[in-house]
Order: structure tokens, then sequence, then C-alpha cells
């Protein structure tokens, strides 16, 4: 049977891929139907899109100079992921090939883009084999331009033969008809592009059903490594051999093992790959991979990639089934590669000369430049080391690992074929092969995915107790307290953690849990958490003093108010609130409730306020400790002004009149000897003053006693002011009298009352 052609395309030739992806069914009158088979599920989209099998399609590259192949901007069907081959495995393309791609959706050609042409070489080449770039995804595209130039233009190695562009479509299907095995079409789609052929090819060799190319494993354990230069040059093999035929049990691991998207699920067609896979003995080390392309794929379309790559990987490469083990998309999505039971130790064809004992896990995407997400990291941390485990292995150690071929790897270490040599058990591709990849940001991150999949869980701290204030380094709570902590270490590789009290645990909670709580009983105490990575080993953050109690805080000194100088006017009058809180712990804060509000520290004790006159008015205060516990202490006073008419006079006193005085007026008095006296009943009284330049002295007698001289000259003038105040510890009845001193040369004094607070 041939393949599907178009105008643009070239007739198959007699070599692989005699077959389209999903099958063919012949149909009289030179049309070819073709069937589709399931996608994945995890494709949202694609239930509403129609069906469309997978395909590939081969362009020549022309050209008749010996430094150059090209094809021109050329119209082509639907593709999305695309790559370079040419005849004979063991040869490389010593040059650069370039594409562009125009996009199906925007109709744009894309900028040149770089394929990756460092592949792993073919260990046991059979017919259908082809060397190969590796495969590009692109997305959705409908045209597409190549430029393949050697190496150092005229002077480099010749172009190999058979250049060819293959282009890759990797359809549309459903997870139904997957999942059915069904072995009838589910969807028909009639092809009548002219060129199509309704015949088999004539190659006598075309099989009669899908053929099984033979897998150009980068490693084997028969055949020796084939060196480009010298085709039919081998060397013996030491490297461990396979189990084709009986696959070993699977032994259970150290850690669970991760969701995994099956080939069911991401619609791998297994009629391409009927050989039955071969078999290591065991995992001993895993290699990081990235696939190369474009970062900027949408998460739904990482199945689409996965089919793109096997189908390329099979019907372009020739090999016998997906090179990787496992691919991990950005998102962190795991998809199960090279068939035979993700828990069996497959041998896949990933890491040239170290195939027969390790596993290969490839993430979806090109990480040079660009790291690769935390998300797609902790998936590659939860393969590795499940399939590390099933065996023993530590994710973060070494390993002795016997070389499968005579190379050099990325960073000059030469290796011998037979040899020992030691890897780390989660290497890079390059670790053990002369290529860039898993690209120099990924490999960088490997320490971070062996420390993730190894344990204990990495960055584990405490952030914040609440329930709990934190006094010094001690901290104080009524009983409940939350731990709240943050890791480093994903959640997916966290079995759980433990809130522990005194060394005990107290309470637990899942790996994805950033909190937990706890009552603790009264006293002092320490308190710590404890993460417990999957693979059972632990991390402990440092234990925090932790003090449980219940005793409120006391007013050693009740809430009180007192006059204060400064400027009264008849809405303020000055004053200062006063207090003192203890703690028989530590005394977190005190805060004004009423009449506003305010917070002031534990050694604070007083504040300059101001009050109402002739309101009477709540003061109240609460004191905190850091354990929670608070006390409350209010008083209730009125501020009282008494204007200078209610005073009893002697002299003689002047009437003044402005609107800076208050009620618009106040006495002065220039004689020695005039006096006014007030009586009240409070507790804090202040006297009420004009000043000036000229203003002179007073004398000021309490309960008929003389206190103080008060001097009322100022630089500038001022009205209203408190000049002088006096508090009582009670409210007790009092009398004030103010007394005119008579100074020399400024013998005038001006008062606005009397201030006292009941």
């Amino acid at each position: 049977m041939s393949r599907r052609t178009t105008h643009a395309y070239k007739p198959l030739s007699k070599r692989r891929r005699a077959w389209l992806t999903l099958g063919a069914v012949l149909l009289g009158g030179g049309g070819v139907v073709t069937y589709a088979v399931a996608s994945p599920s995890t494709d949202p989209g694609a239930a509403g899109r129609a069906k469309r099998p997978v395909k590939v399609y081969d362009l020549t590259l022309k050209g008749s100079a010996a430094d150059r192949r090209d094809l021109p901007r050329t119209d082509t069907d639907q593709f999305s992921l695309l790559g370079v081959s040419w005849t004979g495995p063991a040869k490389r393309l010593e040059g650069t090939a370039q594409v562009r791609t125009r996009s199906r959706e925007t109709g744009r050609w894309s900028a040149w883009q770089h394929l990756e042409l460092n592949v792993d070489p073919a260990e046991k080449p059979g017919a259908r084999v082809r060397g190969a770039s590796e495969p590009l995804w692109v997305g959705p595209s409908d045209g597409v331009q190549v430029q393949v130039v050697r190496k150092n233009g005229t002077s480099g190695p010749v172009l190999p033969k058979g250049l060819e562009v293959n282009l890759v479509d990797p359809g549309v299907v459903t997870a139904a008809e997957t999942k059915a095995g069904t072995a009838e079409p589910a969807a028909f789609v009639a092809d009548t592009t002219p060129g199509a052929t309704d015949s088999p090819a004539t190659d006598s060799t075309a099989p009669s059903e899908p053929a099984a190319p033979t897998d150009s494993t980068p490693q084997t354990d028969s055949t020796s490594p084939t060196d480009s230069a010298s085709p039919s040059a081998t060397v013996p093999s030491a490297s461990p051999s396979a189990q084709p035929s009986v696959p070993p049990s699977a032994p259970p691991s150290t850690v669970p093992e991760p969701p995994i998207v099956s080939r069911v699920d991401w619609g791998a067609d297994e009629s391409l790959s009927p050989d039955a896979p071969e078999y290591n003995a065991d995992v001993k080390a895993v290699f990081v991979h990235h696939t190369d392309g474009s970062n900027d794929y949408s998460c739904a379309d990482s199945a689409s990639i996965v089919r793109g790559i096997y189908a390329y990987h099979v019907q372009v490469n020739g090999w016998k089934d997906i090179g990787y083990n496992f691919l991990v998309d950005k998102c962190g999505t795991i998809f199960e590669g090279r068939k035979g039971g993700v828990d069996l130790p497959v041998l896949g064809a990933h890491t040239y000369g170290w195939n027969r004992e390790s596993t290969g896990i490839a993430v979806l995407g090109e990480y040079t430049s660009t790291g690769a997400t935390d998300a797609a990291l902790a998936s590659i941390a939860r393969v590795a080391s499940w399939k590390l485990g099933q065996y023993g292995a530590d994710p973060s150690g070494t390993v002795q690992l016997t070389a499968g071929a005579a190379q050099t790897n990325y960073s000059a270490t030469a290796f011998t074929a037979g040899g020992k040599y030691t890897f780390q058990r989660i290497s890079g591709h390059r670790d053990g092969y002369n290529t860039q990849c898993p690209g120099n940001s990924l490999y960088a991150q490997l320490p971070t995915i062996r420390s993730w999949a190894s344990g204990p869980v990495q960055g584990l701290k405490t952030t914040s107790l609440t329930g709990a204030g934190l006094s010094g380094s001690t901290y104080y709570t009524r009983g409940a307290v939350t731990a709240h902590w943050t890791t480093t270490t994903p959640a997916a590789l966290i079995k759980g953690f433990e809130l522990l009290v005194d060394g005990k645990t107290a309470a637990t909670a899942p790996g994805t849990a950033t909190s937990a709580g706890t009552i603790l009983p009264q006293g002092s105490h320490t308190l710590a958490v404890r993460a417990v990575h999957q693979s059972g080993k632990t991390a402990t953050t440092a234990a925090l003093n932790v003090v449980a109690e219940t005793t409120a805080p006391t007013f050693t000194t009740p809430t009180k108010l007192s006059l204060r100088t400064g400027t009264v006017n008849t809405g303020a009058v000055p004053v200062t609130l006063g207090w003192k809180a203890t703690d028989n712990t530590a005394l977190s804060s005190v805060k004004l409730l009423s009449p506003t509000t305010a917070t002031f520290g534990p050694t604070t004790t007083s504040s300059s306020r101001t009050a109402t006159p002739g309101t009477a008015t709540t003061w109240s205060l609460r004191a905190y400790d850091y354990a929670g516990n608070t006390t409350t202490s209010s008083t209730t006073l009125t501020p009282v002004i008494v204007p200078e008419t209610s005073a009893t006079k002697s002299g003689t006193w002047t009437t003044r009149s402005s609107t800076s005085y208050l009620g618009g007026k106040s006495y002065s008095t220039a004689s020695k000897g005039a006096t006014l006296t007030w009586t009240f009943t409070g507790r804090s009284t202040a006297w009420l003053v004009s000043r000036a330049t000229t203003s002179g002295q007073a004398y000021i007698y309490v309960d008929g006693t003389k206190v103080t001289t008060v001097d009322l000259a100022s630089s500038t003038t001022l009205y209203r002011q408190a000049i002088w105040t006096k508090t009582w510890s009670t409210s007790t009845k009092h009398t004030i009298k103010i007394v005119a001193a008579g100074t020399t040369g400024r013998p005038t004094i001006t008062t606005d009352g009397l201030v006292y607070i009941k």
C-alpha cells in the first residue's frame, strides 16, 4: 500500500513508511480513505474538532550544488512538526539545516529556525532507518521552506544523499476509540487529493500490513556503535544485555508512582510499532533530555506533540517505537513513552551508549537559555525517584555504568566501550553523549531535580505562628495556635507534615498543606514542623519557644485625665491621658478605644489629647499581652470652662473685648495686689491668660497657699493660653487665687478664666 501524497510531495520511496500512520483502506476509483484513532483525554478541544488521522509527508530537497539543498516556499497540507532526514543512518549532516513555516492560523511566515543535527547515531540500523535531525514542533502550519548548507561552505564534508523534509500532522483523535481497541475505522475521511495513489507500492518488500521498522536504538546488546566515517567498523560490546521477550517482574518502589498519561490516552497507534519491547535488567540511572522546539505551546497540545514525536521516530527515523521512556510537558503532565510497561525497565533509544542501564525522560520544549518550569522539574523528579526507587537507588547518588560505545561526551570526557564510568543517578543527555541536550538552563536545574527526588524536603521554614504573639525569641498564646510554613520542594513529592509539640506529634497534615493547628496546654513548650518526603526522609524546622498562659494584664495606674498647657477654645481643651499597665509575662500594647482610637507601646504611659469642654466623655483603654489576654480601664470626665466673670475679684480689673478671647471678653489689671478667686470641685485645673511682650507676673495660691509665680510675658501675642496647671489624685473642692504681682515696667496681666475637670 502506498502513502498519501499530494502534488507538492514526492512519491513514496521504496524504503520505510509504506503505510499511513493510522492505516488506510483502498477504494476503487482512485481515492484513499484514512481513519482516526483515539486522542488524549487531556486535550479538551479535541471533541469539538473534526477527527483527523496522524500523517507523515516527505518533500525532497533539491539542488545541484554539492554544498546546498533547498526547498522553496511550498504550500502543504496541515502539519505541526517537522525535521530533515537523509539516506544512511551512520551518516552525519555536517552543516546547518534551517526551516521556515507558515502559520495556518495567521498566514504569516516564521523566522528561520535551526534544526538540531547533533543526534545520537544508530547502532543497529535496519534497512528502513535513516539519519535525521531532531523533530521541531512549530504548531499548525500549511507551508514550509528549507535550506541545508554543508559545513564551511564548499570545503566541508559532502552533504548526505536523499535529503528531504518530513512533515508530521499529529492529527485529531478521540480517547474512546483507542480505549475500545477497535480495528474498525471510527471515522472516515475521503482523500481525493491529486497525486494520491490507489494501489500498493511496487516495492516487492512492501508489507501487506503495517510493518515494524528496525529500531535504531542508540545502544543495543549485540551490535557495536557505528562510526559515521567507517560504517563497517565495530568494537566488542561489553554492555549489559536486554531481555527481548520475557519482561521482568515489576519490583515495588520506595516512593509512589506518579500519574502517567498512557499511550492509549495520548493516542498512540500501536500498529506502527508491533514489535515486542526489549527489557533491561534494571534501571541504574536516569538521563534527562529536551525535545527541542518552541516553549510557547499550549499544554492542551502536549498529547499531539507526543504523537508527532512518536510518528517522527517511527516513520522518519525508522525506529521501532518512540525513543524516550517518558515525556513531560511544561505543565508537569507525564506521558508514557516507549511501550512495554511504565513500571518495567524498558530498553529505550535516547542516550547513545548508555541505554542498557537507564531510562530516559524528555521535557517538551527547548531549554538552552530558559529553565524548565517547576511543574516540569517536579514531574521529572517524581518519575526519576519512582524508577530508581524500584531498584533501591538514591536519586542524589552516583553509579558506575558500563559504556556500550567508544565516544566523547559534551564536556570532552572520553569513554571506552566496556569501561565503567561514574555518573550521577540523574544525569543529563550531554553527560553521556556529545550534545548540548538538555540545554544549559535545564542542565543547571539537575541538582534541584536530584534534591527534590531524593529528599529530604528542601527549604522548609516556619513563616508565622498565628494565635500567638512574638516577644523577643518567645511566642505567647492563650492556647490555640496555627503554624504556617513554606518549602521549595513541590507538594507532589511530600508525603505529609507533622506539627511537633515538645518533640511529639500533635497534628498531621497532607503534603499539599501549608499550615496546621493545635491547642497547647498551659506552660512553656517547643513547637516545630517536620516534613516527611515521599522517600521517608524527614526535615524539621528550628523549634519555636511558646508559652501558653491566660493571665490578663493589669492597670496599676487606671485611666486618668489631666489638663495640660496649651491653647484652649470652646471646642477643645488640651489634656493628658495617663495610665500604667503591666503583665505577668509580656505586655504587648495598650489601645485607646474611645472617644477616639490609638495604639501605644507597652512602655508608654501617657498621651497628649484634647477633650470637648462641657461634655461628659468616656476614655477607655485596653491592655494586651502577647498571648492575646486583655483587660480594660475606663473613666468618664467633663472639662469645664469657668469665665473670669465668675471669679470673686478685688482691686481694679478692666473688661476687654475681642473675638480672640473666650466668649469675646477678658479681665485685665495693672494694679499690684488685684485678685481673682475661683472655687470648684474637681481633680485638675488650668489658668487661662493672654500673653504679650508687655505682660507681667502673677502669684498663684492653691487652697490658701502660694504655690508659684507665673510670668505671662511672651515674644509673640497669644490668646486663651492654659499657662499653669495643677492635678490631684482625687476629685475634691479647691480654691484658686490669682494675685497681680505689679511687675516693674510691665505690670499688666490679662486673664480669660479657669478650666477644671470634674
